[in-house]
């Protein structure tokens, strides 16, 4: 018997009276508010809240703009220390219950260590947070916010300058003139009008910098497997492939977050299936860009030019060929330096950490929130099978037209109120979009971070007979309405279907669209379909074996004897390309998918 629940997400209210109760919450345990429980096994997220008898200690460790400042002065004491070294802000954070750093101020275990429990918050002015430890935030019970959404005009009117610049060899001309020269001939340049423009990301950012390509007249195109059709459609935009977008484009922008999907992403091996002359502008990620790579492209003519905001390594290197290379033009990471930006970015992560301090919810959070130790027991590895199963569900979609429909079936013995699926759900999101995207999801902002993209995500429960001890006979992922890379991943009913279990403690692979697996998510995992004949295991092992790739779980399952089946593999080490290629030769093997868990 099947009952669909709704999703919904609990909120913890505190009130004047009970907050002066708080305390900070260690890391080992969470404080019970009887009056708050509707349930026994309800789930409480945690709550970081300051004292009303005294007021908080801010540090500012980087220069921040002056309404932040202000708006943190009404409810803490904020000491302004710039330019501190390690040891001095270790020194200083055992004093602090809260700190907000730039991209210059690097946020270690050692920091948190030295905080001895007190530091609370840290807040990161602009989105990326490469520079604080996620992990030894977590694990000393501090909340990390940052502020995604102030930079958004500043980074896309960036990158339209960019464009234009480029187009136009105006840094070129410039430095032309500045030397004595008066070179018209040399720098003829290349007008925008008609032109394609592919714009690989289209989030925020990469939304605002195709309205005003349109508004260029330019022909603006889009990848991003997230990106809603109708969103895209809206502004005249057309979601295409990967592959289609760099074929076509004229123009590059890339607006992509920098993630283990989206290193490199720009390489060699992308480069030639480039349309010849193409333009590339990157105000997003310096990784994104294989940098060697880029300057072959452009001695090979295969880029005309390149107009870059960020790099690799900050600063670069002063001899760095990239940089010093005659067709391209550079800036030191000025995506987000416009007054206007500057002072947004004080103002939201000021009111994130303030929030965060009064014990409210930051949508903008972005480490995983505590639960109580005995539901992290129990639901401990179903919480890795989640996520697994999100991964694996996503890196199976292909095409342009962006995940929209998920749904999760959970199947147990356990009622409805037994079962708190809040922590399931945020981890298959986070297993969702977290591989292609800079976006860290937890508790607290998965149901946020899934609508923002417009991922709509519906839950249903399968009530079974048995024992309730086990709280998950299996749980199920569903993506609807898209097109697969691994056509035997489709099920009858067309959606991409991957269903898993734990056994003995163990994530497994169950079910591949209509196909029965069985199979330990560790490490990672090649899926082949292929005409089930003898010698078929033999053939790939060898081929694994021979590139000492180790092979840790193997699994067929098929429709009939003779015909087709999958063959489920798990590895220990990613296979190279030459050996997936000589998977994919044998001749039973109709396809193949290697899947990064």
């Amino acid at each position: 018997m099947a009952a669909t629940t709704p999703t919904a997400t609990s909120n913890l209210l505190i009130t004047k009276k009970n907050l002066s109760s708080l305390s900070l919450i260690s890391t080992n345990k969470l404080p019970t508010f009887s009056p708050l429980h509707t349930s026994s096994r309800r789930q409480l997220f945690i709550v970081l809240s300051a004292s009303l008898n005294s007021k908080p200690t801010v540090l500012v460790a980087e220069k921040l703009g002056e309404a932040g400042i202000n708006l943190l002065k009404d409810f803490a004491n904020v000491d302004c220390s710039y330019n501190l070294s390690p040891d001095e802000l270790c020194t200083k954070i055992s004093l602090c219950d809260a700190l907000i750093v730039r991209s210059g101020t690097k946020v270690s275990r050692e920091v948190f260590e030295s905080s001895g429990g007190r530091l609370k918050v840290v807040g990161r002015a602009g989105v990326g947070i490469d520079n604080v430890d996620l992990a030894a935030a977590t694990e000393h019970g501090c909340l990390v916010v940052n502020a995604p959404t102030a930079n958004t005009i500043a980074a896309a009117e960036h990158g339209i300058a960019l464009l234009a610049a480029m187009a136009r060899n105006v840094a070129q001309a410039d430095a032309s003139v500045k030397a004595g020269k008066w070179q018209r001939n040399k720098y003829v340049g290349v007008s925008l009008v008609g032109k394609t423009l592919a714009v690989m990301g289209f989030g925020k950012v990469g939304s605002e910098v195709a309205r005003r390509a349109k508004g260029l007249g330019m022909h603006v195109i889009a990848h991003d497997p997230y990106a809603p059709a109708d969103r895209a459609r809206a502004i005249g935009v057309e979601l295409v492939s990967f592959d289609e977008a760099l074929a076509t484009a004229d123009f590059i922008s890339l607006h992509m977050p920098l993630t283990p999907a989206t290193a490199k992403i720009l390489n060699d091996e992308t480069f030639v299936k480039m349309k010849k002359g193409v333009r590339i502008v990157n105000v997003a990620r310096g990784g994104v860009i294989d940098e060697d790579a880029l300057v072959r492209a452009l001695d090979a003519g295969i880029v005309a030019q390149a107009a870059l905001d960020v790099f690799t390594v900050e600063p670069p290197p002063q001899d760095s060929k990239l940089v010093q290379h005659e067709r391209v033009t550079v800036t030191p990471h000025l995506g987000a330096s416009t007054m206007e930006a500057q002072e947004g970015v004080a103002i939201e992560i000021a009111e994130a950490v303030v929030g965060a301090l009064k014990g409210e919810l930051a949508s903008t959070a972005v480490n995983a929130p505590m639960v109580p130790a005995e539901v992290l027991t129990e639901l401990k590895p179903f919480v890795e099978l989640a996520e697994k199963l999100g991964r694996l569900a996503v890196q199976l979609v292909s095409g342009g037209s962006g995940v929209k429909d998920v749904k999760v079936t959970y199947a147990s013995a356990r009622a409805p109120d037994d079962l708190d699926t809040r922590v399931l759900r945020a981890m298959i999101t986070k297993g969702l979009i977290e591989p292609i995207s800079s976006v860290f999801v937890n508790l607290v902002n998965a149901d946020f971070s899934a609508k923002q993209r417009g991922l709509r995500i519906s839950e249903e429960r399968i009530l079974q007979d048995g024992s309730p001890e086990s709280p998950l006979d299996f749980i199920q992922v569903q993506i609807a309405n898209v097109e697969s890379k691994f056509a035997s991943a489709i099920s009858e009913t067309g959606e991409i279907k991957v269903e898993g279990r734990v056994k003995d403690g163990i994530p497994h692979l169950t079910r591949v669209g209509s196909f029965e697996v069985d199979v330990s998510l560790e490490g990672s995992i090649i899926l082949c379909r292929q005409v089930d004949q003898p010698g078929m295991i033999g053939k790939v092992g060898s081929v694994l074996g021979e590139q000492n790739v180790n092979v840790s779980f193997m699994s067929v399952g098929r429709i009939a004897p003779r015909k087709q089946a999958v063959m489920a593999i798990g590895v220990d080490e990613q296979p190279n390309k030459e050996t997936l290629k000589k998977i994919g030769d044998i001749p039973a093997v109709e396809e193949f998918v290697f899947l990064k868990l």
